[in-house]
């Protein structure tokens, strides 16, 4: 039974990084009405910018125990990309779908050209630095310490984002603009500092989910299009807009995943896509989303 809780951790594990940026994606949806295409790309930003960043920390003598610190900092700066973006995404608020999709896929490919211009095709790794914490283990079952911590932030981050939504002055007030623009900006509320906070939130939630994953993985070109697609399962699993739903679907596509590729690895994305076809058909809004009325 250890191997098969081993395997259920290590999907905890994916779902903590999907939930990143499934909630960076949720909340610019929840409020901002865009559908985010670039979110993978910015993942991988994060994720390149995480190496680049470590990489360099590491080369002047920071203690390697610090890294995990070093790759959040990295993702939360380089998530102030959502700035511009946020200016460049302004001009199609008021355009049909079509337009956004168009212009976030557009963005995402822009993305793909610059990772490549500045660190080239090749995949990207640190070192071994995640196993210098160790392993953590209970009950015959065992995992990465850093997984745990990682597992950790993301839970942390979870119930950050619920206070701050559901408790402070700001987060009543973006909940007020995602229920009514008009509204909210005939009280007194600046729309458009609204729009930029959401968006560089969403964008660095992405950029630190990127660059928390990279010490188990490799960070290349093309994970930015590998993750949109898992996302975007969560999303639908979940329900548009919803954050609970993004934690639920997150850790739905996780498990998935970690079980198919134990029993039946050729079926990974096939699993994830059956479970998005049944919600689709059973429950069309998702576990958490809001049916239209």
């Amino acid at each position: 039974m250890a191997p098969f809780f081993n395997i259920l951790l290590a999907g905890v594990f994916q779902a903590a990084v999907l939930f990143l940026v499934a909630s960076g994606l949720q909340l610019i949806f929840g409020v901002q009405r865009i559908i985010n295409l670039a979110c993978g790309s910015i993942y991988a930003l994060g994720a390149y910018f995480g190496i680049f960043v470590t990489s360099w920390a590491l080369s002047k003598g920071l203690p390697v125990h610090l890294f995990p610190l070093v790759l959040l900092a990295a993702g939360i700066v380089i998530g102030l990309i959502g700035l511009p973006l946020e200016r460049l995404i302004r001009t199609i608020y008021n355009r049909p779908e079509s337009f956004q999709l168009l212009l976030t896929f557009a963005v995402m490919l822009m993305f793909q050209d610059v990772l490549r211009f500045f660190w080239g095709a090749d995949p990207q790794q640190l070192p071994n630095v995640s196993m210098t914490f160790g392993t953590m283990s209970a009950f015959g079952v065992s995992m990465p310490t850093y997984n745990v911590m990682v597992i950790a932030v993301a839970i942390a981050l979870a119930i950050g984002m619920a206070y701050f939504l559901g408790k402070t002055k700001t987060g009543k007030i973006l909940r007020a603009t995602a229920e009514n623009r008009e509204t909210s900006a005939a009280m007194g509320i600046n729309v458009t500092r609204v729009y930029v906070m959401v968006f560089t939130l969403g964008t660095m939630l992405g950029t630190i989910g990127g660059a928390l994953v990279i010490p188990n993985a490799a960070a290349s070109l093309e994970m930015g299009v590998e993750l949109v697609v898992e996302a975007f399962a969560v999303v639908v699993i979940g329900g548009l807009g919803s954050m609970k739903g993004a934690a639920v679907g997150a850790l739905i596509v996780g498990l998935i995943r970690a079980l198919s590729a134990m029993y039946y690895p050729e079926a990974e994305i096939l699993a994830i896509y059956a479970i998005v076809l049944a919600v689709l058909i059973w429950k069309p809004a998702g576990l958490y989303g809001k049916a239209e009325a």
